[in-house]
């Protein structure tokens, strides 16, 4: 049953975030969860398994849009579902154009939302 699992990485700086995240999806019995509060950290550790990546995009290290593409270099096959409390069109778009598979606002309307995001996300 552990191969069916879906490897997700969660990259945030909000430790909260990545706490709530990671217990939400541990306990759901689908995903095998990593979590990361630094991009640059996460860039030198990524397993070359991970399925999706969950990537905030405002980090004081370096912003999930520049983590984007050097992370899509490790793992090119991953799903990355951008996360972010200051959404503009621009980044959006700009994310997508980097190779962001999809988006989801921050704070997350619910936590069922978000699992409901990250399986449509893997179905892409």
């Amino acid at each position: 049953m552990e191969e069916s699992k879906k490897n997700v990485v969660i990259i945030d700086d909000e430790n909260e975030i990545l706490s709530m995240l990671e217990r939400f999806l541990t306990r759901s019995g689908n995903y095998k969860v990593r979590t990361f509060n630094n991009p640059l950290t996460a860039i030198s550790s990524l397993p070359k398994d991970t399925d999706i990546i969950l990537l905030d995009i405002m980090m004081p290290q370096m912003s999930g849009i520049d983590a984007l593409p050097k992370l899509l270099e490790k793992t090119p096959d991953a799903k990355v579902l951008m996360m972010t409390a200051y959404s503009t069109l621009d980044k959006v778009l700009n994310s997508h154009r980097h190779g962001a598979t999809d988006y989801i606002m921050k704070p997350f309307p619910s936590l069922e939302a978000l699992g409901k995001k990250i399986e449509e996300v893997l179905k892409k």
